[in-house]
């Protein structure tokens, strides 16, 4: 497998990356997990955005999903002609979320996505084999682990801390996790993860590697969220940037 981080910003797009956005890839198939604003831009410099195959959102948050609305236009209105329609797993009310994002009239848009329901559980996405599994967020949220040929990635998505995180992440090779706030300091419950929790839950579920994501700079330190997750795992951490590439 293949990771490569498109957008890792957090709840906004920050001065130098788009919203989060991540492309898995195995035996030739692209799996684009979240969709952010600005995520399309940093789409076509590192990959080419018609060969997506499939994609995952994993809520419905604007920082997630917003570019999968300005997507419409790229597959319906190719020159070529329309692209076939893409598989989107998401929670529901996707459609109805992206449609009316893109138009006032809340314009359908099954000719450019098929939409399936996610719920916990295992399925295939391609060569993938997914699991996704409800994360401690205000809104339906899920976690992702990613298996392909026994090796993992696991993706907190937006979560405080939770059970289902660890178990999403038990002993994976990456685990690609957001640590959105500051140790120390009060912080709204419920809805992000320090750079201590982040570590704490790598040290619990036994990961390999820690990829800090979904970082925001108006809010934090990223030094101090690092000098925090590594007082909390001994493994290796660092923080991602867009155009980073991991192979497994």
């Amino acid at each position: 497998m293949r990771l490569t981080v498109l957008g890792c910003a957090g709840s906004f797009p920050g001065p130098e990356s788009a919203c989060s956005a991540y492309l898995v890839e195995a035996e030739g198939f692209r799996l684009l997990i979240d969709f952010g604003s600005g995520a399309l831009s940093a789409l076509q410099r590192y990959s080419d955005m018609r060969s997506i195959d499939a994609i995952l959102l994993t809520h419905l948050h604007c920082d997630h999903m917003l570019d999968a609305c300005t997507y419409v236009v790229v597959r319906r209105y190719d020159p070529a002609g329309p692209l076939p329609p893409l598989p989107v797993y998401a929670p529901l009310g996707a459609a109805e979320r992206i449609a009316a994002a893109y138009s006032a009239e809340g314009e359908p848009v099954d000719d450019v996505y098929t939409f399936y329901g996610l719920q916990p559980g295992t399925f295939p996405i391609g060569p993938l084999t997914v699991t996704v599994d409800r994360v401690n967020h205000p809104v339906e949220t899920y976690g992702v682990r990613i298996e392909h040929n026994g090796r993992v990635i696991a993706y907190s998505s937006d979560t405080a801390p939770c059970e289902a995180l660890l178990r999403l992440a038990a002993g994976a090779d990456l685990f690609l996790c957001e640590a959105s706030y500051m140790d120390g300091v009060p912080n709204p419950p419920d809805l992000h993860l320090t750079g201590g929790e982040a570590g704490e839950a790598a040290t619990k579920a036994d990961v390999a590697r820690l990829l800090l994501t979904h970082l925001v700079p108006a809010w934090a330190s990223e030094a101090a969220i690092v000098e925090a997750a590594g007082a909390a795992y001994a493994g290796p951490v660092e923080v991602v940037r867009p155009g980073a590439r991991y192979d497994l």
